[in-house]
């Protein structure tokens, strides 16, 4: 997992190279599906007139989300990590999330940091998960807690059932995942578990991390509004607290590149119930992207940062 630099290698093993290659066929037939129905031109001429002020926005929107995130992550470390460690990590995480997705994911980067510097597997492992639970158990809430508020706008559509349904899986497969305890060969998830049941026991702490995680995902939202708004799309900010919920369920499949094509077909689908046109949906989604892609650029700064520690470490120990 570690290259001369102190850093994580790029796999080429063919299983990889083939899920690699499924997810680029699927993003490219999603956005090539959409696109053809949208015009290239007309998206990014739609683009071109964004406020710069609320793309600009939306970008610091993102760079906050990921301090929340790192505080959150820091909550579910036993040991002390100062947000001067983790954050650069989590801008570490994204950057390789947005720009190298199906190559290295950022949840993997962040478990080699950690285990490099407490050198426990299973604990980096279950941190990570935990946080991204978490995560998910949030945009879950902020979905459940907005969708009365926001019913009336989607009242009769075939969305209307699908929120609930995301959400009825999302427990259904928590329940299995906490409590099945396979052993035998599978004894590191054993021990994965053992650190679940540590966290359970934290109540406190998981509502706390819970609020971090509702704040996170309303400023998700926010952003989504702010970009809409800034094309000249108005969709009221509490149906966005139910549609982005489902927009980010379904661009994290790891079916695709990033969520590439996914969320695009996600969003002319569920702004088309607002009136939108699939041109200026698929913009919104476009310059939302580009807009989390300008906020995760400093990820290669801290990345680069890694790096050099790394090497230093590594020169000093063979002096």
């Amino acid at each position: 997992m570690q290259n001369a630099g102190g850093s994580p290698k790029k796999s080429t093993r063919p299983k990889q190279i083939a899920a690699f290659a499924l997810k680029l066929l699927v993003s490219g037939s999603l956005l090539y599906f959409v696109l053809s129905r949208t015009g290239i031109s007309e998206v990014i001429g739609i683009m071109a007139e964004i406020d710069p002020v609320r793309f600009a926005g939306a970008i610091g929107i993102f760079i906050l989300m990921v301090l929340l995130c790192s505080l959150r992550w820091g909550l579910l470390l036993p040991d002390h990590f100062s947000q001067r460690r983790l954050f650069p990590l989590y801008m570490i995480g994204s950057f390789f999330n947005i720009f190298l997705p199906g190559l290295v994911g950022g949840d993997v980067v962040k478990v080699y940091y950690l285990y490099r510097e407490t050198q426990r597997g299973a604990h980096a492992l279950a941190s990570v998960f935990m946080d991204r639970y978490i995560g998910y158990a949030g945009l879950m809430a902020l979905g459940l807690l907005a969708y009365p508020f926001g019913f009336r706008s989607f009242q009769g559509s075939w969305i209307t059932p699908v929120l609930p349904g995301i959400v009825a899986l999302f427990i259904i497969t928590s329940l299995v995942l906490f409590l099945a305890r396979p052993g035998g060969r599978f004894a590191f998830i054993s021990r994965l578990h053992d650190y679940f049941d540590s966290y359970w026991k934290d109540r406190p702490v998981l509502l706390k991390a819970l609020g971090v995680s509702l704040c996170v995902h309303i400023l998700s939202s926010i952003s989504v509004w702010l970009i809409s708004t800034g094309l000249g799309a108005h969709v009221p900010l509490t149906t966005l607290f139910v549609f982005v919920p489902v927009i980010a369920t379904l661009a994290a499949l790891p079916i695709s590149i990033s969520g590439l094509g996914i969320r695009e077909a996600a969003f002319v689908l569920l702004l088309g119930t607002q009136g939108i046109s699939p041109e200026k949906a698929t913009a919104i989604s476009f310059a939302w992207f580009l807009a989390f892609a300008a906020g995760g650029l400093p990820g290669i700064f801290f990345y680069l940062r890694e790096k050099g520690s790394a090497a230093v470490r590594q020169s000093g120990e063979k002096e």
